[in-house]
């Protein structure tokens, strides 16, 4: 009897330990996505390897803040103050700016920043698909079929590549440095919370982003329809990265605050782009996630709940919507006027 006691007690332990060690992954899962994943440095190949087909692309994007920083950030001085505060020596050496200021890679076995925030910053580290998505099958570019042209861009999305098409990826990978990730930044450092990011206006304006939609001969705007769906998606990541923030910070300080502030910011513009396409419902499931847990410490699981219910109805809109039928949004966009700089000349 007391053996089937014992059996009994240890089969209801194991599942109740299992279940823990279940949620506590989901829950370090979902915290990992509000921190962006560092590039894999082994496979960068660099701004030089895009540029030998991207030659038009690669000199719009030198005269950008992006390229520019390579140089100018590790001499700001308010760049020093941080650093001396995170007891950072080198600002270019292995420290956490690498992670957003510069691309880094693997040279003697060490890490080397080689340039500003470049196309791999956005498109994933290009040794794998780099030469797939550019090699036309092995055909030329008027030889190639339309078949194995998706069959090329499957194999390369496959390998890493992040297209223009994925708003969301790319979006992703511009809140995870524009909301900063680490709270002891933030709360020792003084470095900003984040910068007043958001997408069309700093997408469209030095470089634009917008090659692929231009057959790669000007650095025109995006059409109405892409701007539409740039503004919805750019605030349904910001919504869901200040949500993982809030999630994981552990002391009422500034950084908690600001991303606290931040949140409330994005779920109250999107209520205004809801009522502006109540026929979106996904949009508005996205308004009803962010206000379903409350912004405080020491509520990681709702917070992240949140979070990720955002982040599989945005890919849910996008997949759905071209923007061509949210006219009623464009009041919300910010016109060129508030464009994040100029495109060169």
């Amino acid at each position: 009897m007391d053996t089937c006691h014992d059996r009994t007690r240890y089969h209801v332990v194991k599942i109740v330990v299992l279940a823990a060690v279940f949620l506590l992954a989901a829950i370090a899962s979902a915290t990992s996505q509000s921190v962006k994943k560092p590039l894999n440095h082994k496979k960068i190949v660099g701004p030089n390897a895009c540029a030998e087909c991207h030659k038009e692309t690669t000199e719009i994007w030198k005269k950008t803040h992006h390229s520019t920083t390579f140089k100018k950030m590790p001499r700001s001085k308010e760049a020093r103050k941080i650093a001396n505060k995170m007891k950072i020596k080198r600002i270019k050496s292995e420290s956490l700016c690498l992670t957003c200021h510069f691309t880094t890679k693997i040279k003697r076995k060490k890490k080397k920043p080689i340039a500003g925030i470049s196309c791999e910053s956005c498109h994933s580290a290009g040794k794998d698909w780099e030469k797939v998505h550019s090699e036309f099958s092995g055909k030329t570019e008027k030889t190639e079929s339309k078949a194995e042209e998706a069959k090329r861009w499957k194999k390369a999305e496959k390998l890493g590549m992040i297209r223009p098409a994925a708003i969301y990826k790319l979006a992703k990978n511009c809140y995870s440095c524009h909301v900063v990730p680490q709270e002891k930044l933030v709360n020792v450092g003084g470095h900003p919370a984040g910068s007043s990011f958001e997408l069309v206006s700093w997408s469209q304006g030095e470089v634009r982003h917008n090659v692929w939609y231009s057959k790669g001969k000007t650095n025109k705007t995006a059409s109405a329809g892409r701007k539409r769906i740039l503004y919805i998606t750019g605030l349904a990541v910001e919504l869901e990265t200040a949500l993982r923030a809030v999630a994981v910070a552990t002391k009422s300080k500034a950084y908690a605050f600001r991303m606290a502030r931040r949140a409330d910011a994005a779920r109250k513009k999107m209520k205004k782009v809801a009522a502006a396409v109540p026929k979106a419902g996904e949009v508005d499931k996205i308004v009803k996630l962010g206000y379903s847990a409350g912004l405080k410490l020491n509520n990681k699981k709702a917070l992240l709940k949140a979070a990720k219910g955002i982040a599989s109805t945005s890919l849910a809109l996008i997949a759905k919507y071209d923007g061509s039928t949210f006219g009623a949004v464009d009041p919300l966009i910010p016109n060129e006027s508030k464009y994040k700089g100029k495109p060169p000349e």
